[in-house]
């Protein structure tokens, strides 16, 4: 079987590709399934024919063993906020549907099936953000995904939520049957926080690669030098991400006019005691590979553990066909998940810091010498420039901060004590996501207030062809502000541009 990547879902996600399954799939899912309908006979196995959670110590007769699925299904249909983002659920979606394509979960084929569907067609279910502890995996998000697939509910339909039995009925599709434990199966897993997870990932990685563009634009409006960035003082340390940040940038400066060459300027014979220029740059301009150098390695390492819980058997029980048994246990815990956002979230709140900081070194001239103050380029006292602007950033940059505190160790016991400890790991994926969108939003002041300071100074025919290129778009977006106007329509098609291309 193919493994699923982070390629994979930005394909389906966002390129339009289609969700495949194939005969080897098909087959495998149905082997499980047949193998679990003839084992489960006279045995007990969790699930199939006893209670859930604490109340697994309850025999559930022949006759009643269906409808207990679709008790388990309508009961747990308690989430409560907004709705996930489609992007959201869609990634959730094709999470569940790789999951149960490994056969370790005895649910009949047709479940995938329509899974596929639902996803090519963009027939989503309606999932809310509160409800899951991350333990027994997404039990109250996963139930609105079986909530659906058994015909009921809501559905997202072309922009609008609508009755899943309306919508079936106009796109000819049918309802699963429960067979043995469909409803179980498709609800014990990972698969919500490892998809708001997978779209996390896809954003970061344009947030590296922004603040990436951004700093190195921030180092040609000050002229700074050359060699923080260079291969060999980066290649000093041994972390991968700063050298990689390094790279990235020494690639976007390559044809820079602005960058100056150290030895060229404070490697010859100086006799003056001050100097005028300086020797070297805040941190901010400085040290951003050694600042984004962890924040792409902590990227990497959870695009890691997302793929491999993505291509994971994350239910319980475990169908083990080559064994012919099956094994009960605790695949559903969502620690992996909730460490790695945990950590994801913390490092995107440096990012916001970082561009908050860069932000501040534009806007106050006391520190730049070489911009009026707010990157004013009206009247100074009659007009204001960024100055509002900047408080935006800040407040955002604050409410990352204290967002950032963990949901990995934020456990409490429920479910009767059964759950005794829990990952929380879609509160994690979701707050993630919540920080990440701020970030957005702080880079996008910082964007404005970049082009603002490249057209103060001029220097549009010195910047990098890279930096000349994000310039431009930023200005088809945004007038040369002189004269004060409403800003925020202004803000939200940055946003929008920032989220919706890619910066390489």
């Amino acid at each position: 079987m193919t493994k699923l990547t982070i390629d994979t879902i930005e394909n389906i996600l966002f390129e339009n590709k289609k969700l495949l399954l194939d005969k080897s799939t098909f087959d495998r899912v149905e082997n499980s399934f047949k193998f679990l309908k003839e084992f489960s006979k006279n045995k007990i196995i969790y699930g199939v024919n006893t209670g859930f959670g604490p109340m697994a110590q309850y025999r559930i007769e022949d006759e009643n063993t269906i409808q207990l699925q679709y008790n388990l299904i309508r009961s747990h249909c308690t989430g409560i906020g907004e709705p996930l983002t489609l992007d959201q659920t869609k990634a959730a979606v094709i999470a569940r549907f790789n999951t149960l394509s490994l056969g370790y979960s005895g649910i009949h084929p047709s479940v995938l099936v329509l899974m596929q569907e639902l996803v090519n067609r963009d027939i989503l279910p309606v999932i809310y953000q509160h409800g899951s502890v991350g333990a027994s995996g997404d039990l109250v998000q996963l139930a609105h995904l079986a909530l659906t697939l058994i015909g009921e509910g809501e559905v997202f339909y072309k922009g609008e939520i609508k009755s899943t039995k309306e919508v079936f009925e106009l796109e000819n599709l049918q309802p699963i049957e429960v067979h043995i434990r469909e409803g179980l199966s498709i609800m014990n897993g990972t698969s919500v926080m490892t998809g708001i997870g997978m779209v996390n990932l896809i954003k970061v990685n344009q947030l590296i690669n922004l603040s990436i563009t951004l700093s190195s634009m921030m180092n040609e409006i000050v002229q700074s030098f050359d060699d923080h960035y260079s291969k060999p003082l980066n290649e000093a340390k041994q972390h991968v991400g700063q050298r990689y940040v390094a790279n990235k940038m020494t690639d976007f400066l390559n044809d820079s006019k602005l960058v100056k060459k150290r030895a060229d300027e404070l490697y010859q014979e100086r006799t003056e005691k001050i100097f005028e220029e300086k020797v070297q740059e805040y941190y901010s301009l400085r040290c951003v590979p050694q600042i984004l150098g962890p924040i792409y390695d902590t990227w990497n390492a959870a695009k890691e553990v997302l793929e491999n819980e993505i291509n994971s058997a994350s239910d319980n029980p475990i169908i083990d066909v080559e064994n012919q048994t099956v094994h009960h246990g605790g695949n559903f815990h969502g620690d992996y998940v909730s460490l790695e956002l945990d950590k994801l979230k913390l490092a995107v709140t440096r990012l916001s810091m970082l561009s908050e900081r860069q932000l501040n070194y534009l806007v106050n001239p006391k520190i730049n010498n070489i911009l009026p103050p707010f990157v004013n380029l009206g009247t100074l006292g009659f007009n204001f420039g960024l100055q509002a602007a900047q408080f935006t950033a800040t407040s955002t940059t604050a409410e990352n901060q204290t967002l950032s505190t963990s949901m990995y160790v934020h456990s409490i016991p429920n479910n009767n004590d059964n759950q005794d400890i829990v990952s929380m790991g879609t509160n994690a994926a979701t707050i993630c996501a919540k920080v990440i969108d701020n970030t957005f939003e702080v880079l996008t002041v910082q964007s404005m207030a970049v082009t603002q300071a490249i057209e103060f100074l001029q220097i549009q025919d010195k910047l990098s062809s890279k930096g000349k290129a994000f310039y431009d778009s930023i200005r088809k977006i945004v007038p040369v502000f002189k004269e004060d106007e409403v800003i925020y329509p202004y803000l939200k098609e940055v946003k929008k541009y920032l989220l919706n291309n890619k910066v390489n």
